[in-house]
């Protein structure tokens, strides 16, 4: 019988927190937008050191069942690909890199009072990471090009919708993707046969 297997531990166990993050206050109703629910978004204030550090905690907090699973969906498909590529620790620093990267760039432009939370920058550095999975030293694949165009120009598009999605948030982390995939990529070994 074959056995189960944590094959992919950053992103199960980032899944994993995420879902906890949002069922917390549905197991413990007591006042569920409180304390617990303050250090899973990033708003304009920075008056405390704590406040700092929903720079990186606001990524595993999301508004509603449909907004996590939304993410999941595309961390659990292109997660492991990107785990199993750069290696958990690489992976980690990355997720860290673009959560915080992001949530300064969101408080900076962004006009008005306008908190950030969910996972959807680190989705979209995913996408345009995994584009980069078959890049070949002094090569860049139409693909990685293709993929950026689709998805970072929708986003940019979408900016002038009136929404609660902050497409800000979705380019940057892909820009922090397409930096990772063009400085941190490991050229894959060209199998050759005689």
């Amino acid at each position: 019988m074959p056995k189960l297997r944590y094959n992919s531990p950053v992103i199960l166990t980032f899944s994993l927190f995420c879902l906890l993050v949002l069922f917390i206050p549905i197991l413990h109703p007591v006042n569920p937008t409180g304390a617990l629910g303050d250090w899973f978004f990033v708003d304009k204030q920075f008056n405390s050191f704590p406040e700092y550090i929903t720079l990186v905690t606001y990524i595993f907090g999301h508004a509603d069942e449909t907004h996590l699973m939304g993410n999941l969906t595309f961390i659990l498909l292109l997660g492991p690909i990107i785990e199993e590529k750069y290696g958990g620790a690489s992976l980690l620093w990355m997720i860290l890199i673009t959560a915080i990267v992001t949530g300064l760039v969101h408080n900076f432009l962004l006009p008005g009072n306008t908190a950030l939370l969910g996972a959807s920058g680190i989705v979209f550095m995913l996408i345009i990471l995994v584009s980069f999975t078959n890049v070949h030293r002094g090569q860049i694949p139409v693909t990685v090009i293709l993929v950026a165009i689709l998805f970072i120009g929708k986003e940019l598009l979408a900016m002038q919708e009136a929404d609660n999605i902050s497409q800000l948030a979705h380019i940057i982390g892909g820009i922090c993707g397409g930096i990772f995939g063009f400085t941190i990529g490991k050229p894959r070994k060209i199998d050759t046969y005689a």
